[in-house]
């Protein structure tokens, strides 16, 4: 049985099913009280697209889906994101600054860095690997 306050899904790994997640994410918490232009879900919105986009550049494995996971946590005023891909022996860039800073891309893990009180990646048995944030949220 899911818990009242986490939602759980399965994407495409493709640039559009990254942009499903993040507006799955809005929605979630949306129910969760929080409305879609607040920080909250603004901030959640931010770090599912940025961990959903690197699963499909650099996790994908023809044929398999990402997973989103979303728990929020009211005691801690947390909410934990989770995205899994079935990559197991690729790991997401570090936070480090671009060693291009004018390129297009290569600052995902940094916004995610900023903005979450910590974040990992943890293997996924039995092949992938799950990369997770804990987002600071008030109360609804």
């Amino acid at each position: 049985m899911v818990e009242p306050h986490s939602s759980a899904g399965q994407f495409a790994s493709s640039p559009r099913g990254a942009r499903h997640a993040r507006r799955h994410a809005v929605r979630c918490l949306e129910g969760w009280g929080f409305p879609p232009a607040s920080d909250a879900s603004s901030t959640v919105a931010l770090v599912v697209g940025e961990l959903a986009a690197n699963a499909v550049r650099h996790g994908r494995v023809p044929g398999c889906e990402f997973g989103l996971r979303l728990a929020l946590d009211t005691a801690a005023g947390l909410v934990r994101v989770e995205v899994a891909d079935a990559a197991s022996g690729k790991r997401p860039p570090a936070a480090a600054p671009s060693s291009f800073p004018e390129g297009e891309s290569g600052r995902g893990l940094l916004l995610v860095d900023a903005l979450a009180l910590r974040w990992g990646v943890t293997p996924r048995h039995p092949v992938g690997k799950t990369v997770w944030a804990e987002v600071p949220v008030a109360s609804p």
